[in-house]
């Protein structure tokens, strides 16, 4: 892992004033700390990449909205099943992917 980008990601987030960083620079920042510590953003990085469907730069692109919900359920199974927001953050990525699945 490239130690200059843990730094840079953990930089932007301490100068947020918001509890998830939201858009392109929180999903790059939650993907580079995922996998450093998956349990503690692993969940933020989940709904970040829901969220993310909803980019404009993925609105008529409809596989890149469905490998963003698939990344999402597999970060979400991956969280250990006593993570706290484990069963909430699956729920909404798989609820997102039935949904993209069924309008697609």
């Amino acid at each position: 892992m490239n130690q200059d980008a843990v730094l840079r990601a953990r930089m932007l987030l301490l100068s947020t004033d918001r509890r998830v960083l939201r858009g392109p620079r929180g999903l790059w920042a939650y993907r580079v700390l995922t996998q450093v510590s998956p349990e503690v953003y692993g969940s933020k990085l989940a709904r970040v990449l829901v969220e993310a469907t909803r980019f404009p730069e993925v609105g008529g692109l409809p596989k890149a909205r469905l490998a963003l919900l698939e990344e999402a359920v597999a970060t979400a199974l991956a969280l250990d099943p006593r993570n706290p927001y484990r069963d909430q953050v699956l729920t909404l990525a798989l609820a997102a992917r039935e949904a993209e699945l069924r309008a697609g």
